[in-house]
């Protein structure tokens, strides 16, 4: 973690940019360190160690503004290195739009780095032996049988199990800001994570792969063993696709690939999209441009939750708001510098932890949870989408095509796979088709999007 003696060096960056002509400066002091145990069919297969740390020091010198950042510490490197660095900033064109946030705006609570709960003391006590006994326990290859021909057979399908790869990882990520305001800020948060990926064939020669993960600040959390078999009856759920006609079809998008249909909607919502005219959602702050019920929130202050912040990089304060809410657009997402270009109100720079509220189509939500089940049933048949293969979205417009696989459904059950489908369309006309939004967003993940289900999407086969 950071020490003390790194924190006052941090401290007297600002310093010696001030000494030297520089009118404001922030500085943003970040520590990693990042251990992997991986294995290949139940054997060691590679195990890495990466330890990172970097100060990243922004300069505003006579109106113009640049950004540098060093690994050295030591205090004679540092003023040679921030005295080169404000001349090269000298020789910069003039930008008055380039100042830091109004001081009311930044954070106040974030002095220990603790705040939050994401730091598990157990962390500490994970030593190499410990990380390459959880690797190990991950692995699943052993321990399934295989006929004198090498098929496994489950659930009526063979197959022969071609690859296991297992990962067990663990890190810890300290920041530390200063600026020349007098804002102090600091982050500090574990993480523990295991992933898994599957190749089988099935009795034809196909081949089908899939993978899951867990991941949590706490390593509590983590259960290796349920992630490899969830990866492997992803796979075998794969085999034997049937070719599916064109057509408008209910679709439900399962929560572990949701995000990609919200991605598009957060880079709309930037303010340096709407500068460079590249959002569909210019011009829609107060108006109702998604379905009435829908609510899209930024929880980025819960506790012990993965991904939450109390400030951006910027030092400017988080708070839990609504970005969409009852389908009216309520914030931009605009840093100090777009603020002064565009001449509009300043908000934080990104989302931090974006969360869709449970949402159905005609009917109030009562207490109790939604799951991808339900919503299958509700919407009888359709598509059920597992995963995205390429395609892309016009930022302009918000016209879109993606590739997609997942299974088809009839009567809320799952009749069997479908790969190699395309659909198009607009998003906005897509998110107001929106029937449902589950409660099943997965903990693991920073961005909390559940089971989406739209009604009448164009499938291409």
């Amino acid at each position: 973690m950071i020490t003390p003696s790194e924190i006052q060096a941090a401290r007297r960056c600002i310093t010696i940019a001030l000494e030297n002509g520089a009118s404001a400066s922030r500085v943003c002091l970040t520590k990693s360190v990042n251990d992997t145990c991986t294995m290949l069919n139940s054997e060691l297969d590679k195990v890495t160690h990466s330890a990172d740390r970097s100060v990243y020091i922004y300069l505003y010198v006579d109106g113009r503004y640049g950004t540098f950042s060093t690994n050295r510490l030591e205090e004679a490197e540092l003023e040679a290195f921030i005295i080169k660095a404000i001349g090269m900033v000298r020789m910069l064109g003039e930008d008055l739009c380039r100042t830091l946030p109004d001081p009311s705006r930044t954070a106040t609570d974030a002095k220990s780095g603790l705040e939050l709960g994401l730091y598990d003391a157990a962390y500490e006590g994970t030593d190499a032996d410990a990380r390459l006994h959880t690797a190990e326990s991950l692995s699943i290859y052993g321990s399934l049988a295989a006929g004198e021909d090498g098929f496994i057979e489950t659930d009526g399908r063979r197959f022969r199990l071609i690859s296991e790869e297992c990962e067990y990882a663990d890190s810890i990520d300290d920041i530390y800001t200063v600026d020349s305001q007098g804002f102090e800020g600091r982050h500090t948060e574990t993480s523990f994570n295991c992933f898994t990926e599957m190749t089988i064939e099935d009795t034809e020669g196909n081949k089908y792969s899939s993978f899951w993960w867990e991941a949590s600040p706490f390593i509590k959390d983590i259960h290796g063993q349920e992630c490899s078999r969830t990866a492997l009856q992803k796979a075998i759920s794969q085999i034997g696709p049937k070719n599916r006609r064109s057509g408008l079809y209910r679709m439900v998008v399962d929560t572990a690939v949701a995000s990609k249909l919200i991605s598009p909607i957060l880079s709309a919502l930037n303010a340096s999209s709407i500068q460079q005219k590249m959002s569909f959602l210019e011009d829609s702050i107060g108006k109702r441009m998604f379905p009435e019920g829908f609510t899209l929130m930024d929880y980025a202050r819960t506790p012990g939750r993965t991904g939450a912040r109390l400030f951006d990089t910027e030092g400017v304060a988080t708070k839990d708001a609504p970005i969409i809410e009852n389908g009216i657009v309520r914030q931009y997402f605009v840093n100090t510098y777009m603020a002064n270009k565009m001449h509009i109100a300043p908000t934080v720079e990104d989302i931090t932890r974006p969360c869709v509220l449970p949402y159905l189509r005609d009917e109030a939500i009562h207490s109790g949870s939604i799951s991808r089940q339900d919503i299958l049933r509700r919407c009888g048949n359709g598509i059920l989408v597992t995963g995205f293969n390429g395609g892309n979205c016009n930022p302009t417009t918000g016209d879109f095509s993606f590739g997609v696989e997942g299974f088809a459904f009839r009567r809320g059950r799952i009749t069997h796979p479908v790969r190699e489908m395309l659909i198009t369309g607009n998003l906005l006309t897509l998110w107001n088709s929106l029937l449902a939004a589950a409660t099943d967003a997965r903990p693991s993940t920073r961005w909390q999007i559940p089971t989406l289900a739209f009604d009448a999407v164009s499938f291409s086969a």
